[in-house]
């Protein structure tokens, strides 16, 4: 990872997080199996506009620790609560896949910390699987073998346009898995329930918008999802055409103008 990596202790262990740019303050968190840089090209945009942007890897992956005895959404969200206490707080937190739930619920425990929510691809509650799909992803993600699957799975979530660095990216991603403890990490947030976040969805009070790429492959219909959440939460859908489950890599300036629309528009009302 970039020098001036910094960390946060938290109860198990130590998060990784980088601090640039100046301005109103955007938490940005990727999802599970991904690093803090998922958010690489989207950073610098979001700083040009006048923001500080935070990025944090979670708990057992990139530059975070490994020992912790909980993953998952709601391990997360405590997370992500303590890291915008330390920074100062309120942000507005922009979160990925599984991060996204950990976002909702952070927003309807503590909303003085939370100015506005971006979720991107969310997921905030358990999809419809049947059993044998869900013993398979378990078994596709147990540790004996989750370092190679999950580096083959990869481009499928890339669904639509590839950022030009995804190969070095997707080899940074199975090197930093391939370290001792990680991919122990990865296989525990694999099993992660949402169900936590689904029950708080109707608490949020903050602004929200869900971002969400037309050919996102972990839903179904990635339109109807989006409305599903966005309904819930009183927020708006911005579709990303040619992008699957990371708008943010895939298609970094429709989603930061998306954001940034976003924000000025909730500030404006604000």
């Amino acid at each position: 990872m970039a020098d001036g990596t910094q960390y946060l202790s938290v109860p198990g262990g130590r998060i990784a997080f980088d601090v640039g740019g100046a301005g109103p303050t955007v938490l940005l968190v990727p999802g599970m199996g991904e690093l803090r840089s998922s958010y690489r090209h989207l950073v610098p945009l979001l700083e040009n506009a006048g923001h500080t942007v935070v990025s944090v890897d979670l708990r057992g992956h990139g530059d975070s620790d490994t020992g912790f005895d909980e993953y998952g959404d709601t391990a997360t969200a405590r997370d992500l609560a303590a890291l915008i206490r330390h920074l100062g707080g309120p942000a507005t937190i922009v979160g990925n896949s599984m991060s996204a739930g950990s976002a909702v619920i952070v927003a309807a425990e503590h909303p003085d910390l939370v100015e506005a929510l971006v979720l991107l691809g969310p997921f905030v509650r358990n999809p419809p699987t049947n059993p044998a799909m869900k013993l398979l992803f378990h078994a596709m993600t147990a540790r004996p073998w989750v370092v190679p699957v999950w580096k083959a799975y990869m481009p499928t979530l890339y669904a639509g346009d590839k950022p030009a660095d995804f190969d070095s990216y997707r080899e940074r991603v199975a090197d930093a898995m391939r370290r001792p403890g990680y991919a122990r990490a990865f296989s525990r947030t694999a099993r992660t329930d949402h169900a936590p976040a689904e029950r708080r969805i109707h608490d949020v009070a903050a602004p929200s918008i869900v971002v969400m790429g037309e050919l996102d492959p972990d839903f179904a219909s990635p339109r109807a999802e989006a409305e599903w959440i966005a309904d819930a939460l009183g927020g708006a859908v911005v579709m990303v055409p040619g992008a699957g489950h990371y708008p943010q890599a895939q298609s970094p300036e429709a989603t930061a103008a998306a954001v940034l629309d976003f924000l000025a528009e909730a500030r404006r009302r604000a």
